[in-house]
């Protein structure tokens, strides 16, 4: 794409930016400094992260939103407060489309929207050619240093709160083969996907949790295994209790299960341990490759009610899908009952 163009974009979406996010950038932008510079309050800790994704949906400034808010929930799962952004965009020379400018504006417009609505200030990006088409975001927050939810932080007797259903891996491969049904699949993606994890973000720092995690590419097992592993615990998921996205199941048992997730299973297997036997689609959804999935929250059970309240009133899912347990070893693993 033309460099007028992109500047084009770019400042359309700088101007609107409110004034009050705006104020954060000391310099940076106004003759294209190296660098931008932004101002941090005293007495808190960076958080950084970065994340890119290759289209999950088919409309533009949907996938703008769910890229972006997929990079923003790094932030929200350590109880970080996003502050500013960075766009990351491959963009391929020649699209099968009318208009490439339109398709990256909408791309662009989607991301910014969810940084808005975070709170955050887009600091600026970097843009490159390539043959496959891909968007992302470089994210700095904020946090207390005194309170960071971290994977080693789960302690025996705590419950575990899912604020997302799951699925999305398993939808999204199936809205590639245009499987019937595709449209509503789409829809549900965007739904949820675009969906930001600023109210687990908030629980988490209000009530100071020990651990959390978001779910991503390695599944709900995946990264539930992960944070056993660090913490030398078993963790146990109640199946029927962890909530599915509309169609999942039954597009699982199809067989629209991407390689990813079959990759996640194979992985955990050796630490996996089934109380009973599951079905077999079930189970493969509880490694599905997850995109901007939800936030895992490890909360006390007598926290439990309180932020269940807390959740729902925010619009976010409040599943009770398993809870902590002391482990035979310090290795940690997974129980699925």
């Amino acid at each position: 794409m033309a460099p007028e163009a992109l500047e084009r974009i770019l400042a359309g979406l700088l101007a609107e930016l409110p004034s009050d996010l705006e104020a954060r950038v000391l310099a940076g932008r106004a003759r294209n400094e190296d660098a931008v510079v932004l101002r941090l309050p005293p007495g808190r800790a960076l958080v950084q992260t970065v994340d890119i994704l290759a289209p999950v949906v088919n409309d533009p400034h949907a996938f703008g939103r769910i890229a972006a808010a997929n990079a923003l929930s790094d932030v929200y799962a350590v109880g970080g407060e996003p502050w500013s952004a960075m766009n990351i965009c491959c963009f391929p020379t020649c699209l099968l489309a009318d208009d490439p400018e339109e398709i990256l504006a909408g791309i662009l417009r989607g991301g910014l929207e969810a940084i808005i609505e975070a709170g955050a200030v887009l600091a600026g990006g970097h843009s490159v050619q390539d043959d496959e088409l891909k968007y992302g975001l470089a994210v700095s927050g904020l946090i207390d240093p005194e309170h960071i939810a971290v994977n080693s932080g789960l302690i025996p007797g705590q419950k575990l709160i899912l604020t997302k259903p799951i699925g999305t891996g398993v939808l999204s491969t199936a809205v590639k083969a245009q499987w019937d049904g595709c449209d509503e699949a789409e829809a549900e993606l965007c739904r949820w996907c675009g969906r930001l994890n600023k109210e687990g973000g908030r629980i988490i720092a209000d009530y100071g949790l020990s651990a959390a995690t978001d779910i991503t590419g390695f599944g709900l097992g995946g990264h539930l295994l992960e944070m056993a592993r660090a913490s030398g615990v078993r963790v146990a998921i109640d199946a029927e209790s962890v909530p599915l996205l509309p169609g999942a199941l039954d597009y699982a048992r199809l067989g629209f299960i991407p390689s990813g997730s079959h990759a996640n299973r194979m992985y955990c297997s050796p630490y996996t341990t089934c109380v009973s036997p599951l079905d077999e689609a079930l189970e493969s959804l509880l490694f599905d490759a997850q995109t901007s999935g939800g936030l895992v929250l490890a909360v006390a059970a007598e926290q439990v009610s309180s932020v269940s309240a807390e959740l729902l009133a925010a619009g976010d899912l409040a599943a009770c899908i398993g809870e902590v347990l002391p482990s035979e070893d310090s290795a940690g693993s997974l129980l699925l009952r």
